[in-house]
């Protein structure tokens, strides 16, 4: 499987550690250049005194966006351990035995404005940036990251079944190929008085439930749309209300889970 997760918003910088390395990250052969691309673009337009206006962040975010332009030298971590909002908090990906992060690092990619997609393992500084950027020097982020994104995981997925988590404007950077064993987007759903609606908030903290059961489960790893509505179903009864899976738009599936109650705090 090859499950896709958005970043976070809210990440822990490192305290300390050697910087980021491109050539060591995941799929450098086909990232590495839009990665330094990106890369410096964002450090120049970091400097700039409109920084916040151009990066399109609230004032109060203001010192993530200087410490953007030290990035090349800060130091790095595991992303598993600097992302740390809902979906990285309820997967607690920096809490795994060592088969569960084995599996973790081989099937869990985490797209990014900046870095395209990382492994759990890969280290990474803390950085301010989203994909809905329009960056000076490189244009739309979901634009640029759409060709060297479609080299880095479209073999990977005609060879396995894909996972969708990502949020609207993760997954407008790449689109999965139809040819392979199946795309499943997980969306996440609210019942109440007998009523299903459509939530965000829940639906991260959900998605990283999803998250950790799948890397963490002694059973293999679902191949289709149909094993994957196993794997969830295994969690009905705990986390979830219930687990269903529907064909989408354009030969896809979408696996809907089903909680209960209020959007955790």
């Amino acid at each position: 499987m090859l499950v896709l997760l958005p970043p976070s918003e809210g990440k822990t910088a490192p305290a300390e550690g050697e910087p980021v390395e491109l050539a060591a990250l995941t799929d450098a052969a086909a990232l590495t250049t839009t990665r330094r691309a990106v890369l410096r673009a964002l450090v120049r337009a970091s400097r700039r005194r409109d920084a916040v206006e151009a990066l399109g962040v609230g004032a109060s975010l203001a010192d993530e966006v200087v410490r953007n332009t030290t990035l090349a030298a800060a130091p790095a971590a595991p992303a598993r351990t600097v992302y740390t909002g809902v979906l990285y908090g309820a997967a607690r990906l920096d809490d795994l035995d060592d088969g569960a992060l084995a599996r973790a690092q081989r099937s869990v990619r985490t797209v990014s404005a900046l870095w395209g997609a990382v492994s759990p393992e890969d280290r990474i500084p803390a950085y301010r940036l989203s994909m809905g950027t329009d960056l000076v020097g490189v244009g739309p982020l979901a634009a640029a990251w759409r060709r060297p994104l479609s080299r880095a995981l479209d073999r990977a997925a005609r060879e396995r079944l894909v996972v969708d988590c990502r949020s609207a404007a993760y997954a407008a950077a790449w689109t999965a190929p139809s040819d392979g064993p199946g795309v499943v987007e997980v969306r996440v759903l609210r019942e109440a008085d007998g009523r299903r609606t459509v939530v965000s908030h829940w639906a991260k903290h959900t998605r990283g439930v999803l998250t950790r059961h799948l890397v963490r489960r002694e059973a293999p790893e679902p191949t289709t749309p149909a094993e994957l509505l196993d794997a969830a179903g295994e969690m009905v009864g705990r986390e979830l209300l219930d687990a269903e899976l529907a064909p989408g738009p354009r030969g896809r599936h979408v696996l809907s889970l089903v909680v209960a109650g209020l959007p955790p705090t």
